[in-house]
């Protein structure tokens, strides 16, 4: 399997995730992104032995996008850090089956997941994790809409169990979208910006989502991210 490379250098490495493919060795067996990349990085540059590649942040298996890993570990202590300060800035594009209103807002909530179902709900501060995001909407066709998300927290499933609680879930999200239909969910990693963990000026990675349903019903432009 073959993955773009959107950025490189001594220090980091960013790739564009194929939906499906987990980005750490699981139960299923398949293909992971963390392994394919080490391969990638092993053949381009000829080391012997293990090679170093530092996860400092995931995607949920069925989103593709924008991943960066460090390639050093002092890279992935600063990234690390950069995430924590809230530096490391990503930006999603997803479409909701249903019209967010307002168009534009702040989200903020606390989720629980349930471990043994891998499913998250909308919680009570006692019992759930706080979590914020911002969205805009940027065209609407029909009932679906293309939205523009900028998290503040990473949570496991965060977006599509936040907008889902409020009547807008993704479309062909089979989770959390009881309209859904077959596909892939509308869910993009379109954008991270973050400061270089060695030269500190600031860095930004874009990918755009595939040409495929439902993303062909708008139209997704660079500066969209």
């Amino acid at each position: 399997m073959k993955i773009p490379v959107l950025y490189e250098d001594n220090h980091i490495l960013a790739v564009e995730k194929p939906v499906n493919v987990p980005v750490m060795a699981d139960a299923s067996g398949d293909a992971d992104l963390l392994n394919l990349c080490k391969a990638y990085l092993k053949e381009k540059y000829h080391k012997p032995g293990n090679v170093y590649l530092g996860l400092v942040h995931r995607l949920d298996r069925p989103v593709g996008g924008v991943m960066v890993f460090a390639r050093t570990s002092k890279a992935a202590s600063r990234l690390s850090e950069a995430i924590r300060s809230h530096r490391f800035i990503k930006t999603y594009l997803a479409v909701t089956d249903g019209i967010p209103e307002p168009r534009s807002g702040h989200l903020e909530d606390y989720l629980r997941k349930n471990a043994r179902t891998n499913m998250v709900t909308v919680s009570d501060p006692e019992h759930g994790r706080y979590c914020s995001l911002f969205y805009q909407v940027l065209q609407i066709r029909g009932r679906h809409a293309l939205v523009q998300i900028q998290l503040e927290t990473g949570r496991s499933h965060q977006i599509r169990v936040q907008m889902a609680s409020r009547g807008w879930p993704l479309v062909c999200d089979q989770r959390y979208n009881p309209r859904a239909g077959k596909g892939q969910i509308a869910l993009w990693s379109s954008q991270i910006v973050f400061p270089h963990p060695v030269q500190q000026k600031p860095i930004t990675v874009r990918s755009l989502p595939p040409q495929v349903y439902p993303w062909t019903e708008f139209e997704v432009k660079e500066d969209e991210h």
